[in-house]
């Protein structure tokens, strides 16, 4: 699944497939300007930063279990988060600070550094990576992904997928080739 926010005539925090199909609204009320997000793979849920109402808030994938982590002045400036155990990383755009924290309740938020100029925030480390298994959009014997000639993208499950083709290229009637 792709997540995303935008906050253009109806502000709300969205999913669909990674090939763009059955897009769906998991929050739509009482949001304003959604910007940062980030995921817990693990126990899936979907944190978001709300500048224009000052909360760091949390729901599952399908929009349930919702709840505020944080609120007030200090999250207007959060700009960039990541999910990492018991913590959310976040990047203050006011004074470029790491910030540290605690995702189940707010509190014990700690100043970890300041990287000029940070945006955005991510945790690499190898139990934040999920294990792969074979999927539609692995490499053939030709070495096309998903047998497509440019962009493989799954769809509602690893064993389907959509192929796409590169700006000023259109799709052959095998759904598979670009010219």
């Amino acid at each position: 699944k792709l997540f995303f926010t935008d906050y253009g005539n109806v502000a709300k925090v969205e999913r669909c497939d990674m090939d763009g199909m059955n897009r769906t609204w998991i929050v739509d009320s009482n949001i304003e300007q959604p910007t940062a997000l980030a995921l817990d793979l693990i126990n899936k849920y979907v944190y978001w930063v709300d500048i224009y109402l000052d909360n760091l808030e949390v729901v599952d994938y399908q929009g349930r279990k919702r709840h505020t982590v944080m609120r007030g002045r200090q999250v207007r400036h959060l700009c960039g988060i990541a999910v990492f155990e018991n913590y959310l990383y976040a990047v203050n755009s006011d004074n470029f600070s790491i910030l540290r924290i605690n995702r189940y309740n707010g509190s014990d938020v700690q100043s970890l550094t300041n990287l000029e100029n940070a945006k955005e925030i991510r945790v690499y480390h190898k139990r934040t990576q999920t294990a792969a298994r074979s999927h539609a959009c692995e490499a053939e014997p030709h070495g096309l992904p998903g047998g497509c000639s440019h962009i493989c993208l799954l769809g509602s499950s690893y064993k389907t997928r959509t192929c796409r083709c590169r700006t000023g290229f259109f799709l052959g009637s095998d759904g598979k080739s670009c010219k």
